[in-house]
């Protein structure tokens, strides 16, 4: 089944409490596509990047089957760029640097060969370049997921509310959800952003977990505890990936065939925390992703016996 990935191809600079890094690759489309490649192939990915982006990295897109064909490069001006110190708790962070660069005028360019795709995952960005995306298709996918964040809920709502119409999946955090929805409960919070048009709604929780609504249903993940983790930038992204990636490898978007989703979306993330920026994800093996998902498995299983 065919995967097309918008979202953003950048250069992160990190400060965890377990050290930091100069200027490495991230951005959501890299996270999301790398995860995804672990379920099906090809992925498409459409993006826009600087002269300066890291060839070895493309490459490695390459090997991975990831096409960069819709990937624009803009050989005279810089990438995205995103700089973050976070706390002890690795939960909370502070924002040191922002540079849209390419990112701030990117208009997304679909190629030919990614017309047809039955599978769009759309990684945050402003959301009218998220909508566009939707329109120059010349066919809807089977399935649209669409991440976004509190940024464009303070400044293009408006925008939002109405690419949110064109979705069929929403994953956002807990914060979020309440921001959106003007709702602290995260059950009352599902029903008034369901009504806005997702039919499905993830809410990420961080080390707490994740839940799924939809169809009068509600289901929670758990998140797996490890002993260290290192840095959490673009869990998000590769829960994202893992989530969209197992649906297109099944073709089945049914609410149990999201649940098993959300599992391999939190074991794909899971990995992504344990080493700086995507340098986990590059070189997995189905041995190890399954034996991850059977972690989870093993989490929640339980018997009993009901009187």
């Amino acid at each position: 089944m065919s995967l097309t990935v918008v979202g953003s191809m950048a250069f992160d600079a990190l400060e965890t409490p377990f050290g930091k890094t100069d200027k490495i690759v991230g951005g959501a489309a890299t996270y999301i596509s790398l995860s995804a490649s672990y379920f099906v192939k090809p992925v498409n990915v459409v993006s826009v990047v600087g002269g300066d982006f890291d060839q070895d990295h493309i490459s490695l897109m390459h090997d991975r089957n990831i096409s960069t064909e819709g990937v624009q490069v803009k050989e005279n001006e810089k990438s995205f760029f995103w700089s973050g110190r976070y706390f002890n708790d690795m939960n909370s962070r502070e924002t040191l640097a922002t540079e849209l660069n390419v990112l701030g005028d990117f208009d997304p360019i679909i190629p030919e060969s990614y017309q047809g795709c039955e599978f769009l995952m759309l990684g945050n960005l402003a959301p009218q370049v998220q909508r566009t995306v939707i329109e120059r298709l010349n066919n809807r996918p089977k399935l649209v997921v669409m991440d976004t964040m509190n940024f464009w809920m303070d400044i293009a709502l408006e925008d939002l509310t109405q690419t949110l119409k064109l979705v069929d999946v929403l994953s956002i955090n807990d914060e979020e959800a309440r921001q959106l929805s003007g709702e602290y409960s995260l059950v009352k919070a599902a029903k008034k952003i369901m009504a806005m048009g997702p039919k499905f709604l993830i809410i990420k929780k961080g080390e707490h977990g994740a839940l799924l609504f939809g169809e009068d249903k509600v289901f929670f993940a758990p998140a797996l505890p490890l002993e260290e983790v290192f840095d959490p930038t673009g869990a998000g992204d590769t829960f994202a990936g893992g989530f969209i990636g197992y649906l297109a490898s099944c073709n089945n978007i049914s609410f149990e065939s999201m649940k098993r989703a959300v599992i391999h979306g939190s074991a794909m993330a899971s990995f992504c925390v344990e080493k700086f920026g995507t340098e986990r994800l590059k070189n997995l093996t189905q041995e190890e992703i399954d034996a991850r998902v059977q972690e989870f498995v093993n989490l929640v299983a339980f018997d009993t016996v009901l009187q």
